[in-house]
């Protein structure tokens, strides 16, 4: 992919357009160079190897994923309902919740601390990574930052000869000044929420940083974030070139789809998106699965001291 980079250095983008390339590729990598972003994000490693949903599932719905190491179950939380029963508010799924949680993630870390303002900060930062918050964008971000704020997640990470798990909440605790009498829903976002203990000390120990030019340029694509911060964990600690099989891709990023066929064509689509901005990641693909060649890491170890 870092030839995508090369071309457009030399013919520019209108050049490059000319070529046999896919036009997404060519814009987000032309994106990429020309950003003058400097900021770093931060995520658990965790996230980097199990990941939600991409599309919305039934309300009272859980969601399991697995990769090699980490099988991650996320449960949906419940709010009060309008009548006696409580409602299930479903898993957050998609690009907005990821950003949410990468926000989450990366103030906790740049504060050090569990208490993090939501409101205006996290509009802020949603506008920076190429959402500007109006309309239905309003609703979206407001219903995943609450699926995020009441769900329920275990890891489940797997050694040479054991297993554990960690159960936890994301968020211990949070704020909504506004609610609709009728349906019990907040019209208004989170003001502030505070991360759980247990999450907070996991992401102290197992941070994995990323560009946030990178993630402005890949908003939408929810399974190309996936895959950009799967590498961004991965690659630069790597001591030899690494296989990983169809099947297992399959499992980490396509749970939900059927046909392997379908998974491979659109898990291509997405790893070319994922190192548009990524230029220094090595990856090869053929008939068997993809080969992790050892990478530096996308964000320079001075850079980020």
């Amino acid at each position: 992919m870092a030839e995508v980079h090369r071309i457009i250095e030399q013919i520019g983008r209108q050049g490059a357009l000319q070529l046999d390339i896919d036009r997404r590729v060519i814009d987000i990598a032309s994106g990429y160079m020309s950003s003058e972003e400097l900021g770093i994000g931060f995520l658990y490693s965790g996230w980097a190897q199990a990941a939600l949903p991409h599309r919305r599932l039934k309300s009272s719905a859980a969601w399991q994923v697995k990769s090699d190491h980490v099988t991650l179950l996320v449960e949906p939380g419940r709010r009060p309902g309008k009548d006696a029963e409580p409602e299930y508010v479903g898993v957050p799924y998609g690009s907005k919740a990821r950003l949410i949680m990468l926000y989450l993630q990366t103030e906790a870390l740049k504060t050090n601390s569990r208490e993090i303002e939501i409101g205006k900060s996290l509009r802020s930062w949603l506008n920076r990574m190429g959402i500007p918050i109006g309309g239905k964008a309003v609703a979206d971000v407001r219903d995943q930052a609450e699926r995020i704020a009441r769900c329920r997640l275990s890891f489940h990470i797997k050694t040479a000869d054991s297993t554990g798990f960690l159960n936890q909440n994301i968020i211990d605790s949070g704020m909504i000044t506004e609610y609709d009498d009728a349906t019990g829903k907040p019209t208004s976002f989170l003001d502030a929420v505070k991360l759980s203990e247990n999450f907070f000390q996991q992401l102290k120990r197992h941070p994995v940083p990323i560009e946030e030019a990178a993630i402005r340029h890949l908003n939408g694509h929810s399974q190309a974030l996936d895959i950009y911060c799967w590498l961004a964990y991965r690659l630069h600690v790597l001591k030899k070139p690494t296989p990983v099989t169809w099947a297992a891709l399959k499992l980490q990023f396509g749970p939900g789809v059927a046909r392997m066929d379908h998974f491979r064509t659109g898990f291509l689509d997405n790893l070319g998106l994922a190192l548009a901005v990524y230029p220094a990641a090595k990856v090869d693909v053929d008939r068997t699965g993809a080969t992790l060649f050892p990478s530096p890491p996308p964000v320079k170890p001075k850079t980020l001291s």
